[in-house]
């Protein structure tokens, strides 16, 4: 049996008839999301602290929820927001306010500072990390990456620290598998309910490493079926 892979618009499609036709709340399918990401970190022994390096979207709002589980597990866990918290909405906002209250360390990076500063801060802050996360920009980029978000990316693949991407390395295309300029380059990747198109094409395997799919709460069947 072929495996299941979905477009950039269909997998958007299907968060949409998730919550608005089976009434499951984006924040319950975030939930699990970060929660399957955590269990994999977990599975691989991580020995010093995972950085979670976030945007403001809803893949760091993933990033914020694999944070809290890793620290209810009892590993170190360390936050980078690459936003202004002021900036963050909807259930993104709703899992830093709670990674807030759990006290988990967080280190904001001003994105209008040069992207030297940038890379300069975001290097400070990823190096005693085993493990680095990308939850900084999930399947719905377009176009290339801009020049700071470029210095945080070229700043994580050059950091010691092993890599695993939530959803899709951030900066590859979901549909063609191309680098939209820079992209990470993971020895781990975390999908959500379908394999992306761009993750199994052979010039994608750098960036994508070994990746897996994770159900997150979605009936799969009748979903398909109303695509």
């Amino acid at each position: 049996m072929s495996q299941l892979t979905l477009t950039r618009q269909q997998i958007r499609r299907v968060d949409q008839i998730a919550i608005d036709e089976f009434r499951v709340p984006g924040v319950v399918l975030m939930e699990n999301a970060g929660r399957g990401c955590a269990e994999l970190l977990l599975q691989q022994n991580p020995r010093g602290p995972v950085v979670i390096c976030c945007g403001k979207g809803n893949n760091g709002g993933d990033g914020f929820v694999i944070a809290r589980h890793l620290h209810l597990a009892g590993i170190e866990a360390r936050l980078i927001l690459f936003a202004d918290p002021q900036s963050l909405s909807g259930d993104a906002r709703t899992n830093y306010e709670i990674a807030v209250q759990f006290g988990i360390p967080i280190t904001i990076v001003d994105m209008t500072y040069s992207p030297e500063e940038i890379a300069i801060e975001t290097k400070r802050c990823l190096g005693e990390a085993d493990w680095i996360v990308d939850a900084l920009l999930g399947t719905g980029v377009h176009g290339a990456v801009t020049a700071s978000f470029a210095a945080v990316i070229n700043a994580m693949n050059t950091s010691p620290g092993q890599r695993l991407a939530v959803d899709i390395p951030s900066g590859l295309d979901c549909d063609t598998g191309e680098p939209l300029g820079v992209a990470i380059e993971a020895q781990l990747t975390m999908t959500f309910f379908a394999a992306k198109p761009g993750l199994v094409v052979p010039q994608a395997k750098k960036y994508v490493g070994e990746f897996h799919v994770l159900h997150i709460g979605i009936p799969v069947e009748p979903v398909l079926e109303r695509l």
